[in-house]
């Protein structure tokens, strides 16, 4: 039997577009001799569709969708589409209103032959909220071209006893249909990008394959939504191997014989390419999805600033990227050097605004009711602001978005200014340590130098103050990055965190103060584009607590 695994991208709430992409995508699979043509879940309006679900025109335009995709379907090919079901026993025995779904279309007409049992609500998961966890997995089966093939949605994969030490469910459906007779495995999916997650993904669902004794088929939804990036990597899998590369950050649709010999190994990229794919995508989703086609970034001469201007030209072109050096009275010649020199590389517009002039006014007006000019934090949160207030002019004036050019590791401490160098509509690089973003920028120059070499040499510094190092007040980025590793994404106790890195306890206790103090920060930050499993998002921390460990 020949499939077709289409992996799309769909946009929440795009009815019109998204049965489009799976027109098209149908008739290709058509055209390439597949029986049955396989799309990710909730590909029909989008995930995650959140509150949408709500609305009774969200879910009555959702219902005319899907009939009228039913009906325009080339023949001779089944589909199998992520869709959203009503719960029919919800009137009578209580529940959430809706399934999680997935239906056939068939002959003009649209079936609902799968519900999602497994229902996340950790992470960046909300689906409790909105869905009833289907109690029968073993009734996912639908028989097709004489086959008979188990359907699964998603986290419906991921409870399997002898792959997980601890499961957070206490059913597995991919044992239940393939013990009711399921012959092929498939896994709808809208599962989102993190570090690893591609080799986990493969590594898991192997395991499955090889316990079973079945095909497993495994087809992901690709795109950005926000800070979430699907990066499809769909797959196909038997017990000796794959049957094709999974495709990464890209649409891509895949024919599959369940027949052939699938013996392929995947082929592991480096982590930095990765990253670079899953940030490219994330700035253009993001841009475009918002009706906007370009971007100004503030360039201090800095690495981090450098990394966020050099990817949203690969994500955008350069002609649809504009940079602006804002120097201070404390900022070194080379900064602006620095900046021009990236603009120069990069190909993108490049202006240069001082602000020692708008310093000397806010000194002046402020002088009053001070009784002195502005000093210390004070000043030096001035200035930030200023450069804020300067590119959101230029945002404004231009049809431009901001994006911020800060990094998790300040984020994480509180090395940042609200309303000031934390302005913008997007936040690239704010899940990568400062270990990785200067990992990024040595990847990104591996052809010749995009990044000046300079801007990733130097030592950082804001440039707030005469002389300023970001090491003044916080340890070595090498030193402070597995810090917050253990404490943020590994959830480690201080103890145990100044164990595992040797840092010593009263500093390790003193940076952890500094990560729960900054909450509030957080909060506050701009969208930020997940590529760890411990992003802002799904870090779901209270902003105000005074619990403090011991």
């Amino acid at each position: 039997m020949k499939i077709a695994l289409c992996q799309i991208d769909a946009t929440v709430g795009d009815f019109a577009g998204n049965s489009r992409r799976i027109l098209e995508f149908a008739h290709r699979a058509a055209a390439q001799g597949a029986a049955l043509a396989v799309f990710p879940e909730l590909a029909l309006c989008g995930y995650p569709p959140e509150d949408l679900l709500s609305s009774q025109g969200f879910l009555r335009a959702h219902d005319a969708a899907l009939h009228e995709l039913a009906a325009n379907l080339p023949p001779g090919i089944d589909v199998l589409v992520g869709c959203v079901a009503e719960n029919a026993a919800a009137g009578s025995r209580g529940g959430r209103p809706l399934h999680n779904a997935v239906a056939l279309l068939d002959d003009g007409l649209a079936q609902v032959v799968a519900r999602k049992c497994l229902l996340p609500t950790y992470d960046v998961f909300d689906e409790s909220r909105y869905f009833e966890p289907w109690t029968t997995p073993e009734t996912n089966l639908v028989r097709l071209h004489g086959r008979r093939i188990g359907i699964v949605i998603c986290e419906d994969s991921w409870n399997d006893e002898l792959f997980w030490d601890r499961r957070n469910y206490p059913i597995d459906p991919v044992e239940r249909v393939v013990r009711a007779g399921a012959e092929l495995v498939v896994n709808l999916s809208a599962s989102p990008w993190s570090r690893g997650k591609e080799t986990f993904r493969h590594r898991m669902v192997a395991a499955a394959a090889a316990r079973h004794g079945v095909p497993m088929l495994f087809v992901n939804m690709v795109g950005g939504d926000v800070a979430l990036q699907f990066d499809g990597g769909s797959l196909a899998v038997k017990p000796e191997g794959i049957a094709f590369q999974p495709v990464v950050f890209a649409e891509t649709l895949q024919v599959v014989d369940t027949e052939a010999p699938w013996t392929q190994q995947p082929q592991a990229q480096p982590i930095e390419a990765m990253h670079h794919a899953a940030i490219v995508q994330g700035i253009r989703a993001y841009v475009q999805k918002f009706g906007f086609r370009s971007v100004v970034v503030g360039l201090s001469g800095g690495i981090d600033s450098a990394l966020v201007a050099t990817l949203a030209v690969d994500a955008l072109g350069p002609a649809n990227v504009a940079g602006i050096g804002m120097p201070s009275t404390y900022s070194s010649d080379h900064s602006v050097e620095d900046a021009e020199r990236l603009a120069q590389n990069l190909g993108i517009e490049f202006h240069v605004l001082p602000i020692a002039p708008l310093q000397q006014a806010f000194a002046a007006v402020l002088r009053p009711v001070l009784g002195k000019a502005p000093a210390g934090v004070t000043e030096e949160n001035l200035q930030s602001r200023a450069r804020g207030t300067l590119l959101m002019a230029f945002a404004n004036q231009r049809g431009h978005l901001v994006l911020t050019t800060g990094n998790k590791s300040e984020c994480a401490v509180g090395y940042c200014t609200i309303y000031g160098d934390t302005n913008g509509a997007l936040a690239p690089i704010a899940d990568l340590y400062k270990t990785e973003v200067w990992a990024l920028a040595r990847w990104l120059n591996r052809a010749g130098e995009r990044i000046p070499a300079r801007s990733i040499d130097k030592a950082p510094s804001a440039e707030l103050r005469p002389g300023q190092l970001d090491s003044d007040s916080l340890p070595p980025y090498p030193q402070l990055d597995p810090v917050l590793h253990c404490l943020i994404e590994e959830r480690l106790s201080v103890e145990a965190t100044a164990q595992r890195t040797g840092m010593a306890r009263a500093r390790v206790a003193e940076l952890f103060a500094r990560v729960q103090a900054a909450e509030w920060k957080r909060h506050q930050y701009p969208p930020t584009l997940k590529v760890s499993e411990r992003c802002w998002s799904g870090r779901r921390m209270p902003v105000a607590h005074k619990y403090r460990e011991q």
